[in-house]
């Protein structure tokens, strides 16, 4: 039967019995060490990104445009993180490390939409920025509720599209030679890497896709901070300049961070075969940037913090009244 789906260029006897996620090599100890970092990193971004999404949620002073991009952004961050971080602590304390066939399809699928509606989300928000200070007047005609829906429901729908074709690329590939996953997670350069079938279009159309992806949603963010840059800098007020300033060189910190290790894994050439920087790498955009996020765009700024203290002073009052 396996030899019969092999030649019909189906799923193998491999695929049928699942996979094994390597994951990271080391001892009981370092699984152990690797279980507790992924374990904090995991509840910090889960605690920071359902914080964001409540304190805009019940806050009116941020029900705009740009947090409405950020709420959508917290919840992206949440569910991409949870793809991942649950399965992969789960194999750093297993003796088996096995996923089966559909739940890998499906943890790959999930990751792969959730990360591409990322990258096009902060073009999203870039754009939105540049509406805001480039054309102030216009902006709340421009990016109204509809328009704002509108340009998230998109965000989605491209990423949905980019996973399907990665998805049905991927998986209808034979994999016979082995059923080990260099990796932590599901992802095309460890599975192409099983394939026992030529995975040139494969890796053609990812490099492709991903660097289309990345050099458009690029050109949108730079041009726009470009052309927020120059209208800062006419700017008469020096308080008003610190903190368009302030707000923007968050967003180009959040920006540079994840489209600089989605490059290095996905879009040059060679990142197949680098599998351990690749295993790096990922940790970084998978959990510390989804933890990240959240930090760099509410830490330093003032809305959230205010917005942080009315809902603690709602809460204080609610409690007096009830004692």
């Amino acid at each position: 039967m396996a030899t019969q789906a092999h030649r019909n260029g189906s799923l193998s006897a491999v695929s049928l019995q699942g996979f094994v996620l390597v994951g990271f090599g080391g001892g009981v100890e370092t699984q152990a060490l690797l279980f507790a970092v992924f374990l904090v990193l995991y509840v910090v971004t889960v605690l920071g990104n359902l914080t964001m999404i409540v304190i805009i949620t019940l806050d009116a002073h941020l029900h705009s445009p740009m947090y409405f991009f950020l709420k959508s952004l917290s919840f992206v961050d949440l569910c991409y993180s949870s793809v991942i971080a649950p399965k992969a602590m789960s194999i750093f304390l297993s003796s088996s490390k096995v996923i089966s066939f559909a739940g890998c399809a499906t943890q790959f699928f999930f990751f792969s939409l959730l990360v591409t509606t990322e990258g096009f989300l902060l073009a999203v928000m870039a754009y939105d920025r540049f509406m805001a200070i480039c054309s102030p007047l216009r902006y709340p005609v421009t990016m109204c509720p509809m328009t704002c829906a509108r340009l998230v429901l998109g965000t989605y729908c491209g990423g949905c599209l980019n996973s399907i074709v990665q998805t049905s690329l991927t998986f209808q590939l034979p994999f016979c030679s082995s059923n080990r996953i260099d990796h932590f997670y599901c992802d095309v350069p460890p599975l192409l890497r099983l394939a026992c079938a030529d995975t040139a279009l494969n890796e053609l159309v990812m490099f492709g896709i991903c660097g289309l992806i990345i050099v458009s949603t690029t050109l949108v963010v730079l041009v726009s901070y470009g052309y927020i840059t120059v209208t800062i800098l006419r700017m008469r007020s020096g308080s008003g300049r610190h903190k368009v300033f302030s707000t923007c060189g968050s967003h180009m910190t959040a920006v540079s961070l994840f489209y600089g290790t989605v490059f290095v894994m996905y879009a040059q050439p060679g990142a197949v075969e680098s599998m351990e920087q690749g295993k790096v790498v990922s940790v970084f955009y998978t959990l510390v940037i989804p933890m990240l996020n959240p930090l760099i765009y509410s830490l330093r700024n003032k809305d959230v913090k205010d917005a942080l203290r009315r809902l603690g002073q709602k809460h204080s009052l609610v409690r007096d009244g009830g004692q």
